[in-house]
C-alpha cells in the first residue's frame, strides 16, 4: 500500500504518508552520519511495525531516539512497539502519564466521551485502528526538554521548540537547518477537545510569529501530504487575514465570508470555509 511505503523527502529524510481511514498521521525518520531520529511514535502497534520494517530496507544509521510531537494518541500509541528512548516536551509526558489508569474497551471509551474526557472523533478511530482485539500500552517518554533544545545526529541537526497551539498546548516543532526540513506535528490544527472545534486569534498569531523564525523549504503537517514554502505560505496567509476579519468583524460569519471572498477575488474553498467556522466557533466566548 501506498501509505505503508517510505518516501523520500530530502537527502536526510524520509517520511510514511498519513492515512485517514484510522487517523495515521506522518511518521518520519532524520538521518545522520551516526544516528537517525524518529519524529512520533505512530497510533498502534501495526502502524510502528510498518515504519520500522520499512526503514530495515534502507541503509540507514542507528536509531538514537523517537521524538514525540505531542501526547495524542495517534502519536503516541506505537511507542511501546517501537521500544526506543523517547524525547518529549513536559507537558508531554504529563499528559501521557494520565492516560495510564484508563481502560480501552468500547465501553470504557463511550463513557468517556459520554463524559467529555474523550471526543468522539477519536473513540471511533481507536476503534477502526485497533478492531475488537484491543490491546494498548502507554509508554512513558525518558528524557524530557522545556522550551528547546539541538540533537546532533552527525552533521545533521534536528531544532526542537516547544509551540504550543490551539490543538495542544503541549505541541512542539522540529527542524533540520541542514535540509531546510520543518516538522509541525500537529500544532496548526483547529483544538478538538475544548467545545467545537476552533481557533483564537491570539494563539494562532503567537504560533505563527515562532513558525516563520524558520528558513524552510518543505513543511510537514502530520495529516497531509508535505507542502512547499509557497503552499503553506498560502495557508498561513489565510490564518493571518482571517485574524484580522475576524476581529474587525466580531466573529460575524456572514460578514467575514463576503470580506475575504472580496479579498481573494474568488469564491470561498472548503479549507476557507473550514477556517472561518472555526474562527468563529467560540469567538464570543473569547
Amino acid at each position: 500500500m501506498e501509505n505503508n511505503t517510505l518516501k523520500k523527502l530530502s537527502n536526510h529524510i524520509y517520511y510514511l504518508p498519513p492515512n485517514s481511514d484510522t487517523d495515521r498521521p506522518v511518521l518520519g525518520i532524520i538521518s545522520g552520519k551516526q544516528y537517525s531520529l524518529i519524529i512520533d511514535g505512530g497510533n498502534s502497534s501495526n502502524h510502528a511495525q510498518v515504519l520500522l520494517s520499512q526503514i530495515k530496507t534502507k541503509n540507514l544509521p542507528p536509531i538514537l531516539a523517537v521524538f514525540l510531537t505531542h501526547w495524542h494518541w495517534d502519536h503516541s500509541f506505537g511507542l511501546h512497539e517501537m521500544n526506543i528512548t523517547t524525547i518529549c516536551h513536559t507537558q508531554t509526558k504529563t499528559a501521557l502519564k494520565k492516560l495510564l489508569p484508563f481502560s480501552w474497551s468500547d465501553e470504557a471509551l463511550d463513557d468517556r466521551v459520554t463524559q467529555g474526557i474523550e471526543i468522539a472523533f477519536c473513540a471511533d478511530m481507536i476503534k477502526a485502528e485497533y478492531g475488537s482485539n484491543r490491546e494498548i500500552h502507554i509508554r512513558i517518554p525518558e528524557i524530557t526538554f522545556h522550551n528547546e533544545m539541538e540533537i546532533d545526529l552527525g552533521d545533521i541537526h534536528c531544532i526542537v521548540e516547544h509551540v504550543g497551539g490551539d490543538h495542544s498546548s503541549d505541541s512542539s516543532i522540529v527542524y533540520i537547518p541542514e535540509d531546510k526540513v520543518l516538522f509541525l506535528g500537529d500544532c496548526l490544527y483547529a483544538n478538538m477537545y475544548d467545545g467545537p472545534y476552533h481557533y483564537t486569534i491570539q494563539n494562532i498569531l503567537a504560533l505563527l510569529a515562532k513558525i516563520e523564525k524558520y528558513d524552510a523549504d518543505t513543511y510537514v503537517l502530520s495529516h497531509q501530504m508535505p507542502q512547499s514554502k509557497h503552499e503553506f505560505t498560502q495557508f498561513t496567509t489565510l490564518l493571518k487575514t482571517l485574524c484580522q476579519l475576524t476581529e474587525t468583524f466580531k466573529g460575524n460569519k456572514k460578514q467575514i465570508s463576503e470580506a475575504l471572498s472580496k479579498h481573494t477575488g474568488e469564491p470561498l474553498d472548503e479549507l476557507a470555509q473550514e477556517c472561518i467556522e472555526y474562527f468563529t466557533n467560540i469567538y464570543k466566548q473569547t
